[in-house]
């Protein structure tokens, strides 16, 4: 009995220590960068030069009245919207394809499909820029193009984009193919019963069953893409002009290149509270269709 309660109380002590440990970890690296963040949102603060002076909401108000942030969001907002939309499209039907019984190769071609997701999102997007090389780019090559796509405002962002989407589908895949294979037998086989067709079965049975699961991808998709930025700081630098600018390459161009924190503290809470906002109505629109 002694040794067991000796285990006992040793698995208890190392539980608490991880509990601790995890305890500090959110502390230092959550919950003290954001309260920074709060903080200083309502300071000029600028640690080049020591200055952390009250202002008040001050940074707020020069953000909305300021050009750039609102582009930015208009960027932002059609990136994660555009790039959502095709996630979505391109994961189910990939998805579908793959849970056919008449699909061939399943295990290779999901190893293959998969691999972009996985891949760095830096060392992908140096790829995508050589791709997109206006000299020796496959793009321009295959195609018999001519086209800068990374230095034309009107093609820049839709660049962007379209290496994100390729780079990304594979998530929307591999949760549809799980949504799938939860899916109940019995809908199906009342369905064949009843002589329905495949598009009144997917359309029917399918789809309604698969909201939950087309949910949870858009509403992770777009707390991801609200804050993307690793991709246009390799490929744009938010060029040409600011054509690519996004919120969080905002954020990052006033903290790190203007060292204006307090003005990109106000950006951050201002976009952390709008990530909050849409993923409550996403999940609100969605109780309500339940």
């Amino acid at each position: 009995m002694e040794n067991v309660g000796r285990r006992n109380n040793s698995i208890f002590t190392l539980k608490n220590i991880v509990v601790t440990l995890l305890l500090i970890y959110f502390a230092v690296f959550l919950i003290y960068p954001i309260g920074m963040a709060l903080v200083g949102s309502f300071y000029n603060w600028n640690p080049m030069n020591g200055t952390f002076d009250f202002n008040g909401i001050r940074n707020y108000t020069e953000i909305l009245k300021d050009k750039l942030f609102w582009t930015s969001m208009s960027n932002t907002m059609i990136f994660s919207i555009v790039v959502i939309v095709f996630r979505v499209l391109i994961g189910l039907l990939l998805a579908l394809a793959l849970f056919s019984k008449l699909a061939r190769f399943k295990t290779t071609f999901r190893t293959v499909y998969y691999m972009p997701t996985i891949t760095p999102l830096v060392a992908v997007s140096f790829v995508w820029v050589w791709l997109y090389n206006p000299q020796f780019g496959l793009i321009n090559d295959i195609f018999g193009l001519d086209i800068n796509w990374l230095k034309n405002k009107d093609t820049a962002l839709g660049s962007v984009m379209l290496m994100t989407i390729w780079k990304d589908f594979g998530y929307a895949t591999i949760i549809y193919l799980g949504g799938l294979m939860s899916l109940p037998d019995d809908c199906f086989e009342a369905a064949d019963i009843d002589g329905a067709s495949g598009w009144e079965k997917f359309k029917y049975i399918t789809w309604p069953l698969l909201k939950p699961t087309t949910m949870l991808v858009a509403v992770t998709s777009l707390i991801t893409y609200l804050q993307s930025y690793i991709q246009i700081l390799v490929m744009t630098e938010g060029g040409p002009g600011t054509s690519t600018y996004t919120i969080s390459y905002l954020i990052f161009d006033e903290a790190f290149q203007n060292y204006n924190f307090g003005t990109a503290s106000a950006m951050s809470i201002v976009l952390f509270f709008f990530i909050g906002l849409l993923t409550l109505i996403s999940f609100k629109l969605t109780k309500e269709r339940n």
